[in-house]
Protein backbone atom coordinates (compact mmCIF):
# COMPACT_ATOMS: atom_id res chain seq x y z
CA UNK A 1 0.00 0.00 0.00
CA UNK A 2 2.72 2.29 1.32
CA UNK A 3 4.79 1.81 -2.62
CA UNK A 4 1.44 2.21 -4.69
CA UNK A 5 0.60 5.48 -2.92
CA UNK A 6 4.12 6.24 -3.10
CA UNK A 7 4.24 5.26 -7.06
CA UNK A 8 1.09 7.23 -7.54
CA UNK A 9 2.66 10.89 -7.25
CA UNK A 10 5.17 10.25 -9.06
CA UNK A 11 3.07 9.20 -12.00
CA UNK A 12 0.94 11.81 -11.24
CA UNK A 13 3.92 14.23 -12.00
CA UNK A 14 4.87 12.45 -15.23
CA UNK A 15 1.20 13.12 -16.06
CA UNK A 16 1.00 16.49 -15.46
CA UNK A 17 4.36 16.91 -17.04
CA UNK A 18 2.70 14.84 -20.08
CA UNK A 19 -0.23 17.29 -20.30
CA UNK A 20 2.39 20.51 -19.73
CA UNK A 21 4.30 19.07 -22.98
CA UNK A 22 1.54 19.11 -24.69
CA UNK A 23 0.02 22.26 -24.18
CA UNK A 24 3.09 24.00 -25.04
CA UNK A 25 3.17 21.94 -28.23
CA UNK A 26 -0.18 22.80 -28.85
CA UNK A 27 0.28 26.45 -27.87
CA UNK A 28 3.47 26.15 -30.31
CA UNK A 29 1.09 25.00 -32.84
CA UNK A 30 -1.61 27.26 -32.53
CA UNK A 31 1.40 30.01 -33.14
CA UNK A 32 2.42 28.36 -36.34
CA UNK A 33 -0.94 27.88 -37.46
CA UNK A 34 -2.09 31.57 -36.67
CA UNK A 35 1.46 32.87 -38.48
CA UNK A 36 1.22 30.56 -41.20
CA UNK A 37 -2.53 32.05 -41.79
CA UNK A 38 -1.50 35.59 -41.35
CA UNK A 39 1.39 34.64 -43.94
CA UNK A 40 -1.27 33.46 -46.16
CA UNK A 41 -3.68 36.18 -45.59
CA UNK A 42 -0.21 38.14 -46.69
CA UNK A 43 0.50 36.59 -49.67
CA UNK A 44 -3.13 36.39 -50.70
CA UNK A 45 -3.27 40.38 -50.40
CA UNK A 46 0.61 40.64 -52.47
CA UNK A 47 -1.02 38.11 -55.10
CA UNK A 48 -4.30 40.33 -55.19
CA UNK A 49 -2.64 43.22 -55.41
CA UNK A 50 0.03 41.73 -58.02
CA UNK A 51 -3.10 40.64 -59.94
CA UNK A 52 -4.66 43.78 -59.73
CA UNK A 53 -1.07 45.35 -60.96
CA UNK A 54 -0.85 42.77 -63.64
CA UNK A 55 -4.99 43.55 -64.42
CA UNK A 56 -4.31 47.14 -65.22
CA UNK A 57 -0.61 47.02 -66.98
CA UNK A 58 -2.85 44.43 -69.25
CA UNK A 59 -5.88 46.95 -69.62
CA UNK A 60 -2.95 49.71 -70.40
CA UNK A 61 -1.03 47.98 -72.95
CA UNK A 62 -4.67 47.19 -74.56
CA UNK A 63 -5.36 50.37 -74.36
CA UNK A 64 -2.06 51.28 -75.83
CA UNK A 65 -2.38 49.12 -78.42
CA UNK A 66 -5.34 49.92 -79.53
CA UNK A 67 -4.62 53.62 -79.56
CA UNK A 68 -1.53 52.89 -81.86
CA UNK A 69 -3.82 50.40 -83.98
CA UNK A 70 -6.06 54.02 -83.92
CA UNK A 71 -3.31 56.07 -84.86
CA UNK A 72 -1.94 53.38 -87.92
CA UNK A 73 -5.20 52.95 -89.58
CA UNK A 74 -5.61 57.13 -89.13
CA UNK A 75 -2.37 57.79 -90.98
CA UNK A 76 -3.02 58.67 -94.92
CA UNK A 77 0.41 57.37 -94.93
CA UNK A 78 0.35 53.62 -95.91
CA UNK A 79 2.21 51.29 -93.80
CA UNK A 80 3.38 47.86 -94.38
CA UNK A 81 5.31 46.19 -91.46
CA UNK A 82 7.78 43.49 -92.93
CA UNK A 83 9.66 40.75 -90.80
CA UNK A 84 13.69 40.18 -91.53
CA UNK A 85 12.80 37.69 -93.99
CA UNK A 86 11.06 39.82 -95.95
CA UNK A 87 7.05 38.78 -95.85
CA UNK A 88 4.26 41.26 -94.58
CA UNK A 89 3.20 40.78 -90.99
CA UNK A 90 0.69 43.72 -90.80
CA UNK A 91 -0.87 46.44 -93.17
CA UNK A 92 -2.78 49.50 -92.44
CA UNK A 93 -6.24 50.97 -94.33
CA UNK A 94 -3.88 53.51 -96.38
CA UNK A 95 -1.73 50.48 -97.71
CA UNK A 96 -4.84 48.02 -98.48
CA UNK A 97 -6.36 51.10 -100.19
CA UNK A 98 -3.45 51.77 -102.79
CA UNK A 99 -2.39 48.39 -103.03
CA UNK A 100 -6.24 47.12 -103.70
CA UNK A 101 -6.17 43.95 -101.33
CA UNK A 102 -7.26 43.43 -97.68
CA UNK A 103 -4.75 42.83 -94.59
CA UNK A 104 -5.84 39.27 -94.35
CA UNK A 105 -4.75 39.10 -98.21
CA UNK A 106 -1.37 41.01 -97.70
CA UNK A 107 -0.29 38.75 -94.57
CA UNK A 108 2.21 36.41 -94.79
CA UNK A 109 3.14 37.14 -98.84
CA UNK A 110 6.87 38.74 -99.33
CA UNK A 111 6.32 42.25 -99.50
CA UNK A 112 8.40 42.70 -102.62
CA UNK A 113 6.10 40.36 -104.75
CA UNK A 114 3.35 42.51 -104.14
CA UNK A 115 5.18 45.61 -105.22
CA UNK A 116 6.28 43.82 -108.32
CA UNK A 117 2.03 42.77 -108.89
CA UNK A 118 1.25 46.49 -108.28
CA UNK A 119 4.06 47.56 -110.85
CA UNK A 120 6.21 49.10 -108.13
CA UNK A 121 9.39 49.37 -106.88
CA UNK A 122 11.63 50.85 -104.05
CA UNK A 123 12.59 53.72 -106.13
CA UNK A 124 13.23 57.29 -104.91
CA UNK A 125 11.43 59.25 -107.73
CA UNK A 126 7.60 59.10 -107.53
CA UNK A 127 5.72 56.12 -109.25
CA UNK A 128 2.10 55.96 -110.89
CA UNK A 129 -0.81 54.03 -109.69
CA UNK A 130 -3.08 54.75 -112.11
CA UNK A 131 -4.21 58.22 -111.20
CA UNK A 132 -2.11 58.66 -108.17
CA UNK A 133 1.07 59.19 -107.42
CA UNK A 134 3.24 57.64 -104.48
CA UNK A 135 6.75 57.59 -102.93
CA UNK A 136 8.02 54.60 -101.17
CA UNK A 137 10.39 54.68 -98.76
CA UNK A 138 11.79 51.61 -96.28
CA UNK A 139 12.43 52.40 -92.81
CA UNK A 140 14.34 49.99 -90.28
CA UNK A 141 12.67 48.97 -87.25
CA UNK A 142 15.07 48.25 -84.22
CA UNK A 143 14.48 46.60 -80.75
CA UNK A 144 14.56 47.80 -77.24
CA UNK A 145 17.86 46.43 -77.61
CA UNK A 146 18.94 48.48 -80.81
CA UNK A 147 18.78 45.20 -82.95
CA UNK A 148 17.18 45.29 -86.20
CA UNK A 149 13.75 43.48 -86.29
CA UNK A 150 12.33 44.09 -89.87
CA UNK A 151 11.38 47.35 -91.38
CA UNK A 152 8.59 49.83 -92.21
CA UNK A 153 7.61 49.95 -96.06
CA UNK A 154 5.76 53.45 -96.48
CA UNK A 155 3.38 54.67 -99.08
CA UNK A 156 3.10 58.83 -99.50
CA UNK A 157 -0.02 59.77 -101.67
CA UNK A 158 1.81 62.83 -103.44
CA UNK A 159 -0.80 63.12 -106.25
CA UNK A 160 -1.48 66.64 -105.04
CA UNK A 161 1.82 67.69 -104.40
CA UNK A 162 3.09 66.00 -107.86
CA UNK A 163 0.21 68.56 -109.62
CA UNK A 164 1.13 71.73 -107.59
CA UNK A 165 4.82 71.22 -108.72
CA UNK A 166 3.50 70.50 -112.17
CA UNK A 167 1.39 73.63 -112.32
CA UNK A 168 4.04 75.48 -111.06
CA UNK A 169 6.34 74.32 -113.73
CA UNK A 170 3.78 74.99 -116.33
CA UNK A 171 2.61 78.45 -115.13
CA UNK A 172 6.98 79.56 -115.74
CA UNK A 173 7.13 77.28 -118.41
CA UNK A 174 3.44 79.60 -120.30
CA UNK A 175 4.31 82.97 -118.97
CA UNK A 176 8.27 82.72 -120.54
CA UNK A 177 6.18 81.54 -123.83
CA UNK A 178 3.37 83.94 -124.11
CA UNK A 179 5.79 86.84 -123.67
CA UNK A 180 7.38 85.94 -126.29
CA UNK A 181 4.02 85.15 -128.22
CA UNK A 182 2.82 88.38 -127.12
CA UNK A 183 5.66 90.36 -128.77
CA UNK A 184 5.45 88.08 -131.71
CA UNK A 185 1.86 88.87 -132.42
CA UNK A 186 2.39 92.61 -132.40
CA UNK A 187 4.87 92.42 -134.81
CA UNK A 188 3.42 90.57 -137.33
CA UNK A 189 -0.12 92.07 -137.03
CA UNK A 190 0.95 95.12 -137.94
CA UNK A 191 2.19 94.57 -141.46
CA UNK A 192 -0.54 91.79 -141.80
CA UNK A 193 -2.83 95.24 -141.54
CA UNK A 194 -0.90 96.70 -144.42
CA UNK A 195 -1.50 93.49 -146.21
CA UNK A 196 -5.07 93.48 -146.14
CA UNK A 197 -5.14 97.16 -146.68
CA UNK A 198 -3.53 96.57 -150.02
CA UNK A 199 -5.38 93.41 -150.75
CA UNK A 200 -8.68 95.40 -150.27
CA UNK A 201 -7.59 98.17 -152.53
CA UNK A 202 -7.09 95.67 -155.11
CA UNK A 203 -10.48 93.91 -155.10
CA UNK A 204 -11.56 96.95 -155.46
CA UNK A 205 -9.83 98.22 -158.39
CA UNK A 206 -9.78 94.89 -160.13
CA UNK A 207 -12.29 93.91 -162.62
CA UNK A 208 -14.95 91.43 -160.83
CA UNK A 209 -13.87 88.44 -163.15
CA UNK A 210 -10.15 88.63 -163.43
CA UNK A 211 -7.91 86.49 -161.97
CA UNK A 212 -5.91 89.14 -160.07
CA UNK A 213 -9.05 89.75 -158.18
CA UNK A 214 -9.31 85.99 -157.06
CA UNK A 215 -6.05 85.95 -156.42
CA UNK A 216 -6.56 89.00 -153.85
CA UNK A 217 -9.63 87.56 -152.51
CA UNK A 218 -7.57 84.55 -151.17
CA UNK A 219 -4.81 87.30 -149.94
CA UNK A 220 -7.24 88.97 -148.18
CA UNK A 221 -9.09 85.85 -146.66
CA UNK A 222 -6.02 84.00 -145.83
CA UNK A 223 -4.68 87.53 -143.82
CA UNK A 224 -8.32 87.62 -142.25
CA UNK A 225 -7.40 83.91 -141.24
CA UNK A 226 -4.26 84.81 -139.40
CA UNK A 227 -5.31 87.54 -138.11
CA UNK A 228 -8.18 85.19 -136.05
CA UNK A 229 -5.32 83.03 -134.85
CA UNK A 230 -2.84 85.97 -133.59
CA UNK A 231 -6.03 87.09 -132.00
CA UNK A 232 -6.34 83.60 -130.03
CA UNK A 233 -2.18 84.22 -129.34
CA UNK A 234 -3.50 87.95 -128.11
CA UNK A 235 -6.50 85.91 -125.73
CA UNK A 236 -3.93 83.43 -124.41
CA UNK A 237 -0.99 85.71 -123.25
CA UNK A 238 -3.82 88.79 -121.95
CA UNK A 239 -7.39 86.77 -121.68
CA UNK A 240 -10.08 89.91 -121.45
CA UNK A 241 -10.69 90.68 -118.18
CA UNK A 242 -14.14 90.96 -118.08
CA UNK A 243 -16.81 92.27 -114.87
CA UNK A 244 -18.25 88.97 -113.73
CA UNK A 245 -21.73 88.04 -112.38
CA UNK A 246 -23.96 85.67 -111.45
CA UNK A 247 -24.93 83.53 -114.37
CA UNK A 248 -27.43 80.46 -114.54
CA UNK A 249 -25.71 77.34 -114.84
CA UNK A 250 -28.32 75.85 -117.10
CA UNK A 251 -28.06 78.90 -119.76
CA UNK A 252 -24.41 78.52 -119.83
CA UNK A 253 -24.00 74.55 -120.52
CA UNK A 254 -27.00 74.63 -122.27
CA UNK A 255 -25.30 77.44 -124.67
CA UNK A 256 -22.22 75.80 -124.58
CA UNK A 257 -23.38 72.76 -126.04
CA UNK A 258 -25.29 74.92 -128.72
CA UNK A 259 -22.05 76.30 -129.88
CA UNK A 260 -20.79 72.97 -130.18
CA UNK A 261 -23.05 71.20 -132.21
CA UNK A 262 -20.74 71.17 -135.07
CA UNK A 263 -18.86 68.76 -133.31
CA UNK A 264 -21.70 66.57 -131.33
CA UNK A 265 -23.62 66.27 -134.46
CA UNK A 266 -20.52 64.34 -136.06
CA UNK A 267 -21.11 61.28 -134.18
CA UNK A 268 -23.63 59.62 -131.86
CA UNK A 269 -23.30 61.04 -128.25
CA UNK A 270 -24.83 60.81 -125.06
CA UNK A 271 -25.19 63.98 -123.82
CA UNK A 272 -26.05 63.71 -119.58
CA UNK A 273 -25.90 66.75 -118.02
CA UNK A 274 -26.58 66.98 -113.94
CA UNK A 275 -26.81 70.14 -111.99
CA UNK A 276 -26.46 69.99 -108.70
CA UNK A 277 -29.44 71.72 -106.67
CA UNK A 278 -26.56 73.85 -104.26
CA UNK A 279 -25.47 75.12 -107.42
CA UNK A 280 -27.68 77.01 -109.90
CA UNK A 281 -25.90 80.32 -110.64
CA UNK A 282 -21.62 80.50 -111.26
CA UNK A 283 -20.08 83.57 -110.58
CA UNK A 284 -18.25 84.19 -113.69
CA UNK A 285 -18.15 86.19 -117.22
CA UNK A 286 -20.52 83.83 -119.55
CA UNK A 287 -18.93 84.90 -122.49
CA UNK A 288 -15.48 83.66 -121.05
CA UNK A 289 -16.79 80.76 -119.26
CA UNK A 290 -18.60 79.57 -122.47
CA UNK A 291 -15.76 79.60 -124.44
CA UNK A 292 -14.05 77.49 -121.48
CA UNK A 293 -16.80 74.59 -122.22
CA UNK A 294 -16.85 74.66 -125.57
CA UNK A 295 -13.27 73.95 -126.07
CA UNK A 296 -13.45 71.69 -123.41
CA UNK A 297 -16.94 70.10 -124.92
CA UNK A 298 -15.40 69.53 -128.57
CA UNK A 299 -12.40 68.11 -127.15
CA UNK A 300 -14.28 65.62 -125.09
CA UNK A 301 -16.91 64.86 -128.52
CA UNK A 302 -13.21 64.08 -130.71
CA UNK A 303 -11.99 62.04 -128.42
CA UNK A 304 -14.91 59.90 -129.01
CA UNK A 305 -14.64 59.30 -132.84
CA UNK A 306 -17.14 56.26 -132.85
CA UNK A 307 -19.56 58.18 -130.29
CA UNK A 308 -20.09 57.75 -126.48
CA UNK A 309 -21.57 59.58 -123.73
CA UNK A 310 -20.31 63.28 -122.76
CA UNK A 311 -21.08 63.96 -118.74
CA UNK A 312 -21.18 67.36 -117.51
CA UNK A 313 -21.56 67.66 -113.77
CA UNK A 314 -21.82 71.06 -111.65
CA UNK A 315 -21.40 70.80 -107.91
CA UNK A 316 -19.86 72.08 -105.08
CA UNK A 317 -16.36 71.55 -103.79
CA UNK A 318 -14.46 71.65 -100.25
CA UNK A 319 -13.16 75.15 -99.22
CA UNK A 320 -9.89 73.53 -99.20
CA UNK A 321 -9.68 72.89 -103.50
CA UNK A 322 -8.90 77.11 -103.40
CA UNK A 323 -9.00 77.65 -99.92
CA UNK A 324 -12.22 79.61 -100.24
CA UNK A 325 -16.09 78.73 -101.18
CA UNK A 326 -15.80 76.35 -105.12
CA UNK A 327 -17.69 75.10 -107.05
CA UNK A 328 -16.75 71.46 -109.47
CA UNK A 329 -17.36 72.13 -113.39
CA UNK A 330 -16.64 68.57 -114.63
CA UNK A 331 -16.39 67.38 -118.53
CA UNK A 332 -16.30 63.86 -118.51
CA UNK A 333 -15.70 61.62 -121.74
CA UNK A 334 -15.51 57.76 -122.36
CA UNK A 335 -13.50 58.22 -125.16
CA UNK A 336 -9.54 57.01 -125.52
CA UNK A 337 -8.53 58.93 -123.17
CA UNK A 338 -4.57 60.83 -122.86
CA UNK A 339 -1.40 58.83 -123.35
CA UNK A 340 0.47 59.79 -120.07
CA UNK A 341 3.41 61.16 -121.75
CA UNK A 342 1.36 63.96 -122.87
CA UNK A 343 -0.60 64.73 -120.37
CA UNK A 344 1.79 67.43 -118.53
CA UNK A 345 1.52 69.19 -121.95
CA UNK A 346 -2.11 69.55 -122.71
CA UNK A 347 -2.37 72.98 -121.79
CA UNK A 348 0.96 74.03 -123.61
CA UNK A 349 0.36 76.81 -126.80
CA UNK A 350 0.97 75.08 -130.05
CA UNK A 351 1.02 71.06 -128.28
CA UNK A 352 -1.39 69.11 -130.25
CA UNK A 353 -1.57 65.65 -131.50
CA UNK A 354 -4.39 65.94 -134.22
CA UNK A 355 -3.48 66.72 -137.92
CA UNK A 356 -5.16 70.28 -137.85
CA UNK A 357 -4.58 71.59 -134.73
CA UNK A 358 -3.10 74.36 -133.91
CA UNK A 359 -2.64 73.60 -130.20
CA UNK A 360 -4.00 76.72 -128.92
CA UNK A 361 -7.34 75.92 -127.16
CA UNK A 362 -6.51 74.42 -124.25
CA UNK A 363 -3.82 76.69 -123.59
CA UNK A 364 -6.69 79.30 -123.69
CA UNK A 365 -9.09 77.43 -121.99
CA UNK A 366 -6.34 77.36 -118.98
CA UNK A 367 -5.48 80.97 -119.17
CA UNK A 368 -9.41 81.91 -118.94
CA UNK A 369 -9.70 79.42 -115.72
CA UNK A 370 -6.60 81.22 -113.88
CA UNK A 371 -8.10 84.79 -114.74
CA UNK A 372 -11.03 83.50 -112.78
CA UNK A 373 -8.75 82.57 -110.13
CA UNK A 374 -9.30 79.01 -110.62
CA UNK A 375 -8.05 75.50 -111.54
CA UNK A 376 -8.17 72.88 -113.70
CA UNK A 377 -7.72 69.64 -113.06
CA UNK A 378 -7.39 66.41 -115.84
CA UNK A 379 -7.70 62.64 -114.93
CA UNK A 380 -7.23 60.34 -117.77
CA UNK A 381 -6.95 56.61 -118.53
CA UNK A 382 -5.74 55.33 -121.64
CA UNK A 383 -8.94 53.48 -123.56
CA UNK A 384 -11.62 54.34 -120.59
CA UNK A 385 -12.04 58.58 -120.96
CA UNK A 386 -10.98 61.76 -119.72
CA UNK A 387 -12.16 64.01 -117.34
CA UNK A 388 -11.58 67.61 -117.06
CA UNK A 389 -12.98 69.56 -113.68
CA UNK A 390 -13.27 73.16 -113.86
CA UNK A 391 -12.85 74.77 -110.15
CA UNK A 392 -13.87 77.95 -110.08
CA UNK A 393 -14.45 80.50 -106.60
CA UNK A 394 -17.94 80.52 -105.60
CA UNK A 395 -18.49 83.69 -103.38
CA UNK A 396 -21.94 84.02 -101.06
CA UNK A 397 -24.27 85.20 -102.99
CA UNK A 398 -23.94 88.46 -101.17
CA UNK A 399 -20.31 88.99 -101.97
CA UNK A 400 -18.06 90.14 -104.04
CA UNK A 401 -14.81 89.31 -104.58
CA UNK A 402 -14.14 91.39 -107.73
CA UNK A 403 -16.08 94.63 -106.97
CA UNK A 404 -18.76 93.75 -109.02
CA UNK A 405 -22.19 94.04 -107.92
CA UNK A 406 -23.76 90.49 -107.48
CA UNK A 407 -26.25 90.11 -110.31
CA UNK A 408 -25.51 92.40 -112.44
CA UNK A 409 -24.94 91.68 -116.08
CA UNK A 410 -20.98 90.82 -117.40
CA UNK A 411 -20.19 93.78 -119.67
CA UNK A 412 -16.35 94.34 -121.33
CA UNK A 413 -14.24 96.57 -119.26
CA UNK A 414 -12.93 97.98 -123.06
CA UNK A 415 -14.95 98.87 -125.84
CA UNK A 416 -12.40 96.04 -127.96
CA UNK A 417 -13.81 93.14 -125.65
CA UNK A 418 -16.84 91.86 -127.17
CA UNK A 419 -18.49 88.56 -125.88
CA UNK A 420 -19.76 87.41 -129.61
CA UNK A 421 -15.99 88.27 -130.90
CA UNK A 422 -15.33 85.10 -128.61
CA UNK A 423 -17.88 83.19 -129.33
CA UNK A 424 -16.43 83.44 -132.53
CA UNK A 425 -13.34 82.74 -131.65
CA UNK A 426 -14.28 79.60 -130.05
CA UNK A 427 -15.33 78.26 -132.98
CA UNK A 428 -12.04 78.64 -133.86
CA UNK A 429 -10.30 76.12 -131.62
CA UNK A 430 -12.70 72.81 -132.80
CA UNK A 431 -9.35 71.14 -134.09
CA UNK A 432 -7.68 71.47 -130.69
Amino acid sequence: MTNAVRRHPEERDLLHAAFRSFDEAAHTLQQSYCALTARVEQMDLELARSNEALRRQLCDNEAMRVHLDGILESLSTGVLVVDDGGTISRSNRAAEALLGATDAELRNRRASDVLAGAGLGLRDRPQRMGQTVVSISRVPIHNDSGERSGHLILFQDITRIYQLEEQLQRKERLAAMGELIGRIAHEIRNPLGSVELFASMLQRDLDEHSSGKRYARQISQAVQSMDRLLANLLLYTRPTRMARGWHSAESLIDEAIKLAAHAITKVPVDIRIDISREVQSVWCHDGQLKQVLVNVVVNAVQAMPNGGVLAITLSQEPPQALGMPAVRLMVRDSGMGIDPAHRSRIFDPFFTTKDEGTGLGLAIVHSIVEAHQGRIDVESTVGQGTSCSIILPHPSRGGDPDGVQAGTRSRPESSDAHPVEHEVLAEEWSHE
